[in-house]
């Protein structure tokens, strides 16, 4: 996902297919189609391929000379990260949870229906405390769901939600993100409400948090 920022609207966005193959230069040449790369002013990155890194920060420099930011060890985020291993969070995480408790407070769990699916915890002291279900709930496209399998996965999600709330001892809120959080947040009962550009906005914030 792309998004592009005015200050802290957001005017443009896009869902592009991640190929890990993808030079600078392409991505200069694909981003080039969609919006006037003079005009960026900076570019925060969420990524957990190396080699795609390289390549859009080679894009930043050559075709946008603009700086970019890496999500990851080392880059404020306004959250302490109450992990085993901290490195082995994915920055999308962590920007899903700066994005959630910035727009609804602490404490809150934020379900991402990605290529797998997250569940991740902020606190109510405000610490992400991440969360990893005993199982892969899924890993599927939405033409591969049928009837009876989104409302057994809409029951998985719930299930694993009242087990964090029990262990967190409050009824925290669950925003749900992520390509098929709508189709299954129908069919949860947990679910309150469906952000499909939390992540963008967590990107965001932490670009001016590190500005």
């Amino acid at each position: 996902m792309l998004g592009l920022y005015d200050g802290d609207r957001l005017t443009d966005d896009w869902r592009l297919a991640t190929e890990r193959t993808r030079t600078g230069d392409e991505l200069g040449v694909l981003l080039g189609g969609m919006l006037d790369l003079d005009a960026v002013e900076g570019i925060c990155l969420s990524s957990t391929v190396p080699t795609l890194i390289r390549e859009w920060e080679r894009l930043a420099g050559r075709w946008a000379q603009a700086p970019i930011l890496v999500v990851g060890p080392g880059v404020k985020t306004g959250i302490p990260i109450r992990y085993d291993d901290p490195r082995e969070v994915g920055p999308d995480r962590i920007v899903n949870s700066v994005a959630a408790k910035e727009r609804y407070g602490a404490p809150v769990i934020v379900v991402d229906f990605g290529t797998s699916t997250n569940f991740d915890v902020v606190s109510p002291a405000g610490e992400y405390v991440g969360v990893e279900p005993p199982s892969v709930i899924g890993k599927t496209t939405v033409g591969g769901l049928q009837s009876g399998v989104v409302y057994g996965f809409a029951g998985q999600v719930d299930g694993i939600v009242a087990a964090i709330r029990g262990e967190l001892g409050v009824d925290a809120m669950v925003v749900a993100t992520g390509g098929l959080a709508e189709l299954v947040a129908a069919h949860s009962s947990t679910i309150a409400l469906v952000d499909p550009h939390l992540t963008l906005d967590g990107l965001r914030l932490v670009w001016a948090l590190n500005s």
